[in-house]
């Protein structure tokens, strides 16, 4: 909401409060813009009690001014990560990257090792498809095999969850049981105790997008 002071930050962590104060075992993740790079509106939403703080890199950083909204940028979107991470270390924190809009195996290695040194937890790999004629087009349609190589790949650097594969998006739930055990067990080590991946249950799930 570039039409408002706060570009909406203030209505993410308000409707993060208000689901919690109804159920505080739910599972709370926020999709949020890079708030043209204002860490303090970053504080807002990731203090606010969520569990999942998303924000998309989109691509790597060799395509960024091709791909993506000239006001956003790679260096900005990965310090809205590291700052969530750093005012909640609770935090899991996940992005997501297209592919198929021209990067290079070199070019994917590198961000992942970015993204890794900010310990972002979570990563998806997506194909891009162009939406109209007026976006841009796609440059190539990658194999599940190689999708299947970039979840190996990421999982071999650290992530604590990759989700990768031609349909996947940040929104993906295919994980979700998954990130649901991991915020548990968070949770479980802050309290004394801590919660089997293949035992959590009951835990609903809501996800709050810009």
């Amino acid at each position: 909401r570039d039409d408002i002071a706060d570009q909406g930050a203030s209505h993410f962590a308000a409707t993060v409060r208000g689901l919690k104060s109804r159920n505080p075992k739910m599972l709370v993740e926020c999709l949020t813009p890079d708030f043209r790079g204002e860490l303090d509106l970053v504080t807002q939403i990731a203090t606010a009690g969520l569990d999942v703080y998303a924000h998309n890199i989109e691509t790597v950083e060799r395509l960024q001014r091709r791909v993506r909204d000239h006001r956003a940028g790679y260096h900005q979107s990965l310090a809205v990560l590291e700052h969530a991470k750093a005012v909640a270390p609770h935090l899991l924190t996940k992005t997501s990257l297209m592919l198929g809009v021209g990067e290079h195996h070199e070019d994917v290695v590198a961000t992942l090792e970015d993204l890794r040194k900010i310990d972002v937890d979570v990563v998806t790999f997506g194909q891009y498809l162009r939406p109209s004629r007026r976006h841009m087009p796609v440059k190539s349609f990658v194999t599940p095999e190689a999708f299947g190589e970039w979840q190996r790949v990421a999982e071999g650097m650290g992530f604590k969850y990759v989700a990768s594969g031609p349909l996947v998006r940040s929104s993906y739930k295919a994980g979700e049981f998954y990130l649901k055990a991991l915020v548990e067990n968070k949770r479980g080590a802050n309290a004394g105790g801590s919660v089997s991946l293949s035992e959590e249950r009951g835990i609903s799930v809501h996800h709050v997008r810009a």
